[in-house]
């Protein structure tokens, strides 16, 4: 079976660095990294966001602008770069990351759960899939490659409320329909505050699989976050058993969301995992496990951020 791994430390992390922190999480630190995650093994990274630099001070235009011309495009590599809204995707556009400059991915994201929708992206959900038809129309006629991610796709826990809003799996596999339809190379879906266990996991994804008749299998990823590291890995070893072979993960489990997700799967936990089960991710386990220590020393234990210290493995 083949494993697709797609670290999404720099981005997901970068997008919860308050703007007193730029001096250590700047364009060339995240150089440096970006290049390290290379030496390791990864083909596929999120580095960059076309998010609001009020929203994400790291992810503002001149220092998206540096790094991206200076990665350039590397044979063999897939840099995703998130685009919300058409804001961002004029400025995806303006930054040279279309096929014509640095042939990005460009990967757009809603919510399964229209509460968590309005609070991410100030949006409903239609509202949201109205503006991606438009977006994605254009970056057909362009050759823009096309990243799709549903969030919430396990559920969403407003804060201070105990219910959970769960979307039906007739609704996840329409919102994944709406990607794939449009263009959509692979489509990811997320958990996005670690609601589910792991038979939960396994029973949302059977029922998308058991709808779509095995269809889309290898184009289907899976992003967990937990405030438990172990039990995000667990819930992706239920996906893996179902088939599905695509994963997102980050250095040392950092990352999380504005909306008060915990942080990713830690990418060497999943990775011991793995190399248990005899899985080569043709990723160099001993170099992770050295660069998470690189990044705890150098960014978690000075930059406060959510889900952003993780202890240094052995």
């Amino acid at each position: 079976m083949s494993i697709v791994l797609t670290d999404v430390t720099l981005r997901e992390y970068g997008q919860n660095v308050p703007e007193g922190f730029l001096h250590l999480f700047n364009a060339q630190r995240r150089l440096e990294l970006t290049r390290l995650l290379l030496e390791t093994g990864f083909r596929r990274l999120e580095v960059l966001s076309c998010v609001s630099p009020a929203v994400a001070p790291a992810m503002n235009k001149q220092d998206v602008s540096n790094i991206a011309n200076s990665l350039g495009s590397p044979d063999g590599v897939t840099f995703v770069t998130l685009v919300p809204n058409e804001a961002g995707y004029r400025n995806f556009l303006s930054l040279g990351l279309g096929p014509d400059g640095w042939n990005h991915c460009m990967g757009l994201f809603f919510s399964a759960v229209e509460a968590h929708n309005l609070a991410n992206l100030g949006k409903t959900i239609d509202e949201s899939m109205q503006s991606y038809d438009r977006i994605l129309m254009d970056a057909a006629r362009k050759g823009i490659r096309v990243a799709g991610y549903v969030s919430a796709a396990f559920g969403f826990q407003m804060r201070q409320k105990s219910q959970i809003t769960e979307p039906s799996i007739t609704e996840l596999n329409n919102y994944i329909n709406f990607f794939f339809e449009r263009g959509s190379e692979v489509v990811t879906i997320s958990d996005l505050q670690g609601v589910a266990d792991a038979q939960k996991t396994a029973g949302v994804i059977e029922g998308v699989l058991e709808g779509r008749k095995g269809a889309d299998m290898d184009r289907i990823g899976y992003h967990p976050h937990h405030i438990i590291p172990e039990k995000a890995v667990a819930n992706s070893l239920a996906a893996l058993k179902l088939g599905i072979g695509r994963f997102d993960s980050s250095l040392g489990g950092s990352g999380g969301c504005v909306t008060g997700a915990p942080g990713n799967q830690p990418t060497e936990l999943l990775m011991e995992e793995l190399e248990k089960m005899g899985i080569n991710t043709g990723i160099d386990l001993k170099k992770i496990k050295a660069l998470v220590r690189k990044v705890t020393e150098g960014l978690y234990m000075k930059i406060p951020t959510p889900g952003g210290k993780v202890a240094i493995p052995a």
